[in-house]
């Protein structure tokens, strides 16, 4: 008798380089001043972001579209080691939403920060998908953040 097959899990990587020093790129990710200038997709603003940023600490955020409409989002803090690794959860604040677990790392490269993006479990392929758009958006505002963060600061 042939055991069960697992279902695999339905997971998002994102995997970019940065230009900018990992101890910056973990420094954006970690507190919520850097984080509303550049938290979520492509021409939203974040008006919300509260972090308790320590393993245990809770975090909410609200991300708005351009159409004015908020999309609350809220997690803990699970694992953190400055400046190399982060583990959070990740939920929509709405009925239903998956709980979701994202791992981000940072590894310094020449020429920057090789950034890391794992979010999982997705109940369908096209909830994936949709993240990754979304996320894909996000990555896109924070290289240009770090960017000119750097340059701001030389």
């Amino acid at each position: 008798m042939n055991a069960p097959s697992l279902k695999e899990e339905i997971a998002l990587t994102i995997t970019r380089v940065l230009a900018a020093p990992r101890e910056m790129v973990f420094k954006v990710w970690t507190t919520p001043e850097h984080l509303a200038r550049w938290w979520g997709p492509k021409d939203f603003t974040a008006p919300s972001i509260a972090a308790d940023f320590h393993e245990g600490g809770a975090w909410r955020s609200c991300i708005r579209s351009p159409e004015g409409q908020d999309y609350w989002a809220r997690g803990i803090y699970r694992e953190i080691v400055p400046p190399s690794r982060i583990v959070f959860t990740f939920a929509w604040e709405e009925e239903g939403a998956l709980d979701t677990l994202i791992t981000v790392t940072f590894e310094q490269v020449a020429g920057g920060t090789r950034l890391t993006f794992r979010q999982a479990p997705f109940a369908t392929v096209e909830s994936r998908d949709s993240h990754a758009e979304g996320w894909g958006e996000c990555m896109d505002r924070l290289d240009a953040y770090v960017v000119a963060l750097k340059e701001d600061i030389q």
